[in-house]
């Protein structure tokens, strides 16, 4: 195991101004981000389906880094980090616990959205040992009805973007109505912010193996979840077209004591939508 950290470094504050980082560990180069003060437990970001390091709203992001160690990364085959992408979930969530372990620590708070938020779910299962505490929103459960008809909802999305010209998180994450467009707008803007060191975009083949994962995931024999002991934020849109909405109070049923937030006329992004109103809910949360 390497790495190019430097325990000295200055606080950064700002994600847009967070260097990439690499560290090195069971054969896989895994580029990541931090900011935010050092110590206590840290906060792992886990991303969506076709995102890399880029692709987190800094007005989540920095409102958590301002009082919490913070650590944004690519998963193998991702972005900057090297490899091929695992063809399943669980496999994803194998690799984030060595990324974990590279950087030296046993115990993390876990901010998971969408395919994250299954990584997540599948971490915590077989390394319960490893969460502190867990954040997961625009996810649902392995078994979860329709996840596996994500990648259709993908593609097609994809098209109307294209014939839009615009971004397919427009379509993907928000309502397509007099609220969620400009807040789509909003959001793709924000995500530009950061103009040096972009990270390396995500390669075809590794969304195609992500999108497998997440339908094989969609397919397989449901989790015991009351098994996640952890205390647990749950949140989502009420219009999640992508991972349906019932799915993030399916998980409120099987989390015992987890806590559930769904923002009204919003979609697969409704906390990006309403991170006004949601990042001081993760804070508060986090901070318990």
């Amino acid at each position: 195991m390497s790495t190019n950290r430097n325990p000295h470094d200055d606080v950064v504050t700002s994600y847009k101004d967070a260097p990439t980082r690499t560290v090195d560990a069971d054969g896989v180069t895994f580029a990541y981000r931090e900011l935010g003060p050092k110590g206590g437990v840290p906060v792992v970001f886990f991303v969506h389906l076709a995102a890399t390091l880029d692709n987190w709203d800094p007005r989540i992001i920095d409102p958590i880094a301002a009082a919490h160690h913070v650590i944004t990364f690519d998963n193998r085959g991702v972005g900057s980090s090297s490899g091929s992408v695992p063809d399943s979930v669980e496999a994803m969530a194998d690799d984030a616990v060595t990324f974990i372990k590279a950087l030296g620590f046993t115990k993390v708070d876990i901010f998971s959205f969408s395919l994250g938020g299954m990584i997540a779910q599948a971490l915590v299962d077989k390394h319960p040992g490893l969460v502190h505490k867990l954040v997961l929103t625009g996810t649902g459960p392995k078994g979860g009805k329709d996840i596996d008809k994500v990648a259709g909802t993908t593609y097609w999305d994809i098209l109307r973007a294209t014939l839009t010209r615009s971004d397919p998180k427009e379509f993907l994450f928000f309502n397509r109505n007099a609220s969620g467009k400009p807040a789509a707008r909003a959001f793709v803007k924000r995500l530009e912010e950061r103009t040096v060191d972009r990270d390396a975009p995500m390669q075809l083949r590794g969304f195609r193996t992500q999108l497998k994962a997440i339908k094989k995931w969609g397919r397989s024999t449901p989790d015991d979840l009351s098994k996640i002991t952890q205390p647990t934020l749950i949140a989502n849109g009420d219009n999640d077209r992508m991972v349906p909405s019932i799915l993030s109070e399916d998980l409120h049923r099987r989390i015992k004591d987890s806590e559930l937030i769904i923002y009204p006329d919003s979609g697969h992004g409704g906390i990006f939508q309403f991170h006004q109103k949601f990042a001081p809910v993760a804070v508060e949360f986090l901070a318990r």
